[in-house]
């Protein structure tokens, strides 16, 4: 007598098709949803393919220069322009734009404000829209903006174009996580996201260079106008090239061959988190609304964005607060941002190593919360043990490029994928809004009440990074039970996070054993991680 079929087996309903390899004419069966991904289309089309390790690395280095420096120089652009409030405040910004009280502080939430707004926008177009021409076309607009500030002389005409700037912005972290999870492995995303969130340390060297020399040029227009005007044009003249670089997804991605694109697909198959489909389903929406760890992520995200916003506004007010000139409070930010680089690579080294994320990214947190309370009680009078003291504060850059890339890795659906990321993006604006009212115009240069709340956020961060590592041990047993229930492989590893040999030998293992051919059947079926029972969760 037939049983009626559990919840296990009601998330893996799927139909049963035929796959016909063009090349060859033979017919692979294969089990596919009915609203595939991209992913199970493109293998449909070529069929499968047999590759070697060295086939493996060639995609992934195509895969690297055509996607990871776009996204890098993308990234770079996004912060040059967002900071160049920062670096046009240290000449005179403030007195030209008669700025009084907190208006300077809401010049930074600003960007924020809009951000927040225009995000459920973004979040739908990144499902519904080609990715890569949806980021140019958000460039182009946010350049313009950027171009326009130099025409602004009073606050009403910079929050303007500061608002319109920061909604063309809102998409591109959201866009650049979808594509880091649409290309890449998620032992490979740690490396991939590192490389285009580390473009913020990369711009904190190139935009004080910048900015020290516009400002030593008297052409006609004030030192602050200049870097507007600069920044936005160069950001306009980078357009073409994002553009001819950067591919959709991996069926557009020209630099493949239809055989690499195969190889590309299967690449992914270990990561069971599906590539992309443009089928926006509800039921997922809901999921990712009641999964514990979205609202998980998002808080840590907004304790990293209220200190991040507000010390990235008011970063060259603090260090000229120590006693140095404009010019050198520029150049004093250029330290900062080769330390910050350089932690994060070796951060990124060390999860990767170890393979877990929780034990690196709680240690960093340590290492602002000693920076403020040092900041705070060092004497006024020595400027150099302030600046030491602002340099360990700014070693909480690496935090949130580092917890972006956990959270990626820790949930799977494309639509569930483009909500986590809406929510958590939601909640780093409001972050990064709150962060500059904060730090109170009357406290300066000390801002005592900011530097509390910075530490406060930071405390909180490390609460909720023991927390969560405790609750995705949790979730990999309800995993293995799920599997045993099924009848599946129970003490499955996790291939996604092995090198290319561990995972081929993984895989001959199970081979020997029989117990391969169920193994990461689900990869392309675009489940969430709650539906596919051989999703395996990051600690």
């Amino acid at each position: 007598m037939a049983h009626p079929p559990t919840q296990d087996e009601k998330d893996l309903e799927v139909d049963h098709v035929e796959v016909v390899n063009q090349h060859t004419g033979a017919v692979d069966n294969k089990y596919l949803t009915h609203a595939e991904d991209d992913a199970a289309k493109i293998l449909r089309e070529v069929g499968l393919v047999e590759f070697t390790v060295d086939e493996d690395r060639r995609v992934l280095r195509k895969l690297d220069i055509w996607v990871c420096i776009p996204m890098f120089i993308t990234y770079t652009l996004v912060h040059l322009d967002k900071s160049a409030l920062s670096y046009g405040v240290v000449f005179n910004l403030k007195k030209d734009a008669n700025l009084v009280g907190q208006e300077y502080a809401w010049l930074g939430s600003g960007v924020y404000a809009m951000q927040l707004i225009v995000q459920p926008l973004s979040a739908f177009a990144l499902v519904k829209l080609p990715i890569a021409w949806w980021v140019v076309g958000n460039i182009f607009c946010w350049g313009v903006c950027l171009c326009c500030m130099a025409a602004a002389h009073n606050f009403a005409g910079l929050m303007i174009t500061r608002l319109l700037l920061g909604g063309f912005e809102a998409t591109i972290s959201p866009s650049f996580i979808a594509m880091t999870q649409l290309f890449w492995r998620r032992r490979e995303q740690t490396y991939r996201n590192t490389a285009w969130l580390m473009s913020s340390s990369v711009a904190g060297i190139i935009g004080p260079v910048l900015s020290y020399a516009i400002g030593h040029v008297h052409s006609g227009i004030k030192p602050w106008q200049g870097i507007f005007l600069f920044l936005g044009c160069i950001t306009l003249a980078c357009c073409p090239l994002i553009f001819w670089m950067m591919p959709n997804d991996i069926s557009s991605a020209r630099f493949l061959t239809p055989k690499e694109k195969a190889i590309a697909v299967q690449r992914l198959r270990d990561n069971n988190t599906g590539t992309k489909t443009s089928t926006w389903k509800w039921e997922q929406v809901r999921e990712a609304l009641v999964d514990p760890k979205t609202w998980g992520w998002s808080i840590m995200l907004a304790c990293m964005a209220i200190p991040s916003s507000g010390i990235g506004t008011f970063n060259t007010l603090i260090t000229k607060g120590f006693g140095f000139s404009s010019f050198d409070s520029i150049l004093f930010q250029i330290p900062a941002s080769v330390l910050t680089l350089t932690f994060l690579i070796a951060g990124t080294w060390v999860m990767n190593k170890i393979r877990l994320r929780s034990p690196v990214v709680a240690v960093f947190v340590l290492f602002p919360i000693a920076g403020a309370a040092s900041l705070l009680y060092i004497p006024r009078t020595n400027a150099h043990a302030l600046l030491g003291a602002y340099y360990v504060i700014m070693l909480y850059t690496p935090l949130q490029p580092l917890v972006y890339s956990w959270a990626n890795m820790n949930c799977a659906g494309t639509t569930k994928q483009r909500t986590v990321g809406a929510i958590m993006f939601i909640f780093q604006c409001a972050g990064n809004i709150a962060g500059p009212q904060v730090y109170l115009e009357e406290e300066a240069p000390i801002y005592r009440t900011g530097l509390y709340a910075d530490m406060a956020c930071w405390c909180l961060l490390f609460t909720m990074i023991v927390t969560m590592a405790l609750y995705l041990k949790y979730l990999n047993r309800r995993q293995m039970k799920k599997r045993e229930r099924m009848g599946r492989v129970v003490n499955l590893r996790d291939m996604s996070i092995m090198t290319l040999e561990e995972a081929a030998a993984y895989k001959r293992e199970l081979a020997a054993a029989g117990e391969s051919e169920d193994i990461n059947s689900h990869a392309f079926d675009d489940l969430t991680d709650f539906q596919n029972p051989d999703f395996q969760y990051v600690l």
